[in-house]
């Protein structure tokens, strides 16, 4: 029996504006083939484009595995070669990773979706699944989750981003720490040395996730999406041009429904009630 990527990749958008982005491999540890990575991608431009969808969670199926990273053994079509030509040519690799179904492709597209993600992760997070996971705005881990670079186990360098992301989130020294020796980073260090936000009790993961998601969808989105955008760019501006971008952001944001409702609610000295518009 064939299974397609929208089985393997599952999509709810819930009443409160969270839509759940589930990857349902469990029996293949969720790594990913490049046919979910498609489907991922389409589905964050269509989140990013529906008004209905405020807030995102990227979750799996299973309780062991979060992704265990690139799924290895899936047979990826070769365009013919002329006789003599060797099996990889020079350049194939970064192609595949440049391309639209790469694994930069869907960082990228996580990092620059308009609306928050968060990471729940459920299990193990290895590889690209780590990369998935702190690609995201939020990590909210189990307390049995473990994230592992793998890769220096494989004799292979680092792909997905992996030293962007983890240079900005634990620094350059705790990042090759992680990257030269691949060791498991339990979820309770993962979180002193701040690559989560939070660990909770595996049983409690979704419903926690839920929590968070609902109060992001719940917040003013626009507002949200240009701070994103500020924070994500911070550490690659210098500080006129992130200051003017600051600026552009707010007076953008003073043209929204929700800008406009925030500052009408205190002075009325009410609760906002915003519409993600």
């Amino acid at each position: 029996m064939t299974t397609s990527a929208s089985d393997e990749v599952l999509y709810d958008v819930e009443d409160t504006g969270v839509a759940w982005l589930v990857l349902n491999r469990p029996d293949a540890g969720n790594a990913l083939t490049p046919q979910q990575r498609g489907r991922i991608l389409e589905l964050l431009e269509d989140a990013a484009a529906d008004l209905g969808v405020r807030a995102i969670v990227v979750t799996a199926s299973g309780e062991r595995h979060f992704c265990t990273g690139a799924d290895l053994r899936v047979n990826r079509p070769q365009p013919p070669r002329p006789p003599g030509a060797p099996d990889r040519p020079v350049g194939t690799v970064m192609r595949g990773l440049e391309s639209g179904l790469g694994a930069q492709r869907l960082m990228s597209a996580v990092q620059d979706c308009p609306k928050p993600v968060i990471a729940a992760v459920n299990g193990t997070a290895a590889g690209i699944g780590a990369h998935l996971a702190f690609a995201c705005d939020l990590v909210m881990a189990a307390d049995t989750a473990r994230f592992i670079e793998i890769f220096v186990r494989r004799g292979l360098i680092p792909d997905g981003g992996g030293p962007y992301l983890l240079t900005r989130l634990v620094g350059p020294q705790k990042a090759k720490e992680l990257l030269f020796f691949g060791d498991d980073v339990p979820a309770e260090e993962a979180l002193r040395i701040g690559l989560v936000n939070r660990v909770v009790p595996a049983g409690e993961l979704r419903e926690r996730a839920r929590e968070w998601a609902e109060r992001l969808a719940a917040g003013p989105t626009v507002a949200i999406s240009l701070t994103k955008r500020l924070v994500n760019s911070a550490l690659e501006s210098e500080r006129g041009a992130a200051f003017k971008a600051e600026a552009l952001a707010l007076e953008v944001n003073m043209q929204t429904a929700d800008g406009n409702e925030g500052v009408q609610a205190f002075v009325a000295r009410r609760p906002a009630e915003f519409v993600g518009w």
